[in-house]
């Protein structure tokens, strides 16, 4: 029979990290800019920092998601390495973890070791990784992958800030700055939750209310402290 439901976890893992890219590029770009804009800073200044926080923030991104996830993908293989010894080793204990993982699910102990015996016969790694260790084909662990999409979504967002510097006055920044890259907060919020199935409001509200925080704390920091001439 033919499979006509659409799931969304097969998304989780480029989701996630497109999501977390795109949003620490509008909020630590148009931070840095309402911090420095505060400063009282020219355009060229806001320009210039704004475009090296989205350079260095890129980077950051990719080489954060990288690592984390490769490390991640490192548990994942030795967890199935480990597996695929101990299938070697001593099958039939493995056949019987497998009808227990079964029963303690709901199954009675006859279907239990009859579903254990097939799965093992078809695939008995495939079905270890599944059923004991929780490691399933959506959300395997892909480090280029997670890397890719963290530092292509963080320069996309970093540019929309910046876009608005190059489109308003020096004295109008702030407030430009400070407008829009809430509003790209709030879309980009409702567009994850839809893309995943999640409330639309609850996530562009989230993403809004942090994103404001951030931009005041900053704006704040640089009205205090800096002075540029």
């Amino acid at each position: 029979m033919r499979h006509i439901e659409r799931h969304r976890s097969h998304r989780i893992g480029w989701l996630r990290a497109a999501v977390l890219g795109a949003n620490d590029g509008i909020v630590s770009t148009a931070s840095l800019v309402l911090g420095v804009a505060a400063a009282g800073a020219s355009s060229s200044s806001i320009m210039v920092a704004g475009v090296a926080g989205l350079v260095a923030g890129a980077m950051s991104m990719a080489a954060g998601e990288y690592v984390s996830v490769s490390s991640q993908s490192d548990t994942e293989r030795a967890d199935l390495e480990r597996e695929r010894q101990e299938l070697l080793a001593d099958p039939e204990h493995e056949q019987e973890e497998l009808a227990t993982i079964y029963v303690d699910r709901g199954l009675d102990a006859e279907l239990a070791s009859s579903v254990a015996t097939q799965l093992m016969r078809h695939d008995a790694l495939g079905a270890h990784a599944r059923d004991e260790l929780g490691i399933f084909e959506s959300s395997t662990a892909r480090p280029m992958q997670a890397a890719l999409a963290s530092a292509g979504t963080f320069a996309t967002g970093a540019a929309l800030p910046l876009l608005v510097v190059l489109s308003f006055p020096a004295n109008q920044l702030k407030w430009a700055v400070a407008g829009s890259s809430l509003l790209f907060l709030a879309l980009l919020g409702s567009l994850a939750a839809r893309a995943g199935g999640a409330s639309v409001l609850t996530a562009a509200v989230r993403v809004t209310f942090w994103g404001a925080l951030a931009m005041a704390l900053t704006a704040g920091v640089g009205a205090l402290f800096g002075v540029v001439a």
